[in-house]
């Protein structure tokens, strides 16, 4: 039953947050055309509910000849490809706006596993083990807020199967308000590679 409604309250606010968030939009689109060349919004195949795969929306923060399908936290020169737009937007996690789109279509939720890109063969396997494969994966999610880009493949399957076994409204509510405060403080956020190898392909982010 607390799918059902989950789905419904997701339509309804991310509805109402791409509405109200329109002019933010507008502002947004402007200063990436303005700052580089390229398409405002990013697309990238991510693996969502039951494994079926969508195209995640994001604005575009780095160049348009920025290798497609890796995740940035395992670039060695990240700086690199990011352009000065792209960062502010990174820093302040708007760049994620256009994915209320996605919401708003079904391909995802507000709260749930972050979706892993297409080629994360680690992670996609280690959350088979959890069930957290079955669900719609979100814009925030368990993992997210226990560590985002500092925990490894395994810590961050366990966090996600962890969320879908405590899956109801007290734990999407903290998972929401935990992270407008975390993307404030800008915790667990890492650009480019590091040197434990246990943490590769940890974030589709």
């Amino acid at each position: 039953m607390y799918i059902r409604i989950k789905r419904i309250l997701d339509f309804i606010l991310a509805l109402i947050g791409f509405i109200v968030l329109m002019p933010v939009f507008m502002i947004i689109i402007i200063a990436i055309k303005l700052d580089s060349k390229g398409p405002v919004i990013f697309q990238q195949k991510r693996v969502g509910k039951n494994k079926t795969y969508f195209n995640i929306y994001k604005f575009r923060t780095m160049r348009h000849d920025t290798p497609h399908d890796l995740p940035t936290h395992l670039f060695t020169n990240p700086e690199d490809y990011i352009t000065h737009v792209g960062r502010f937007l990174r820093k302040t996690s708007l760049d994620e706006l256009p994915q209320l789109v996605n919401i708003i279509k079904g391909d995802m939720a507000i709260v749930g596993p972050r979706p892993a890109l297409w080629n994360q063969y680690d992670l996609i396997a280690e959350r088979d083990k959890y069930g957290a494969n079955d669900i719609r994966p979100g814009l925030t999610g368990w993992a997210q807020i226990n560590g985002r880009d500092e925990l490894s493949v395994f810590e961050k399957a366990m966090f996600d199967g962890e969320y879908v076994e405590k899956l109801g409204f007290l734990i999407d509510a903290r998972c929401f308000f935990i992270t407008i405060i975390n993307v404030f403080r800008r915790d667990g956020v890492r650009e480019g590679a590091i040197s434990n190898p246990t943490k590769d392909g940890c974030s589709p982010n």
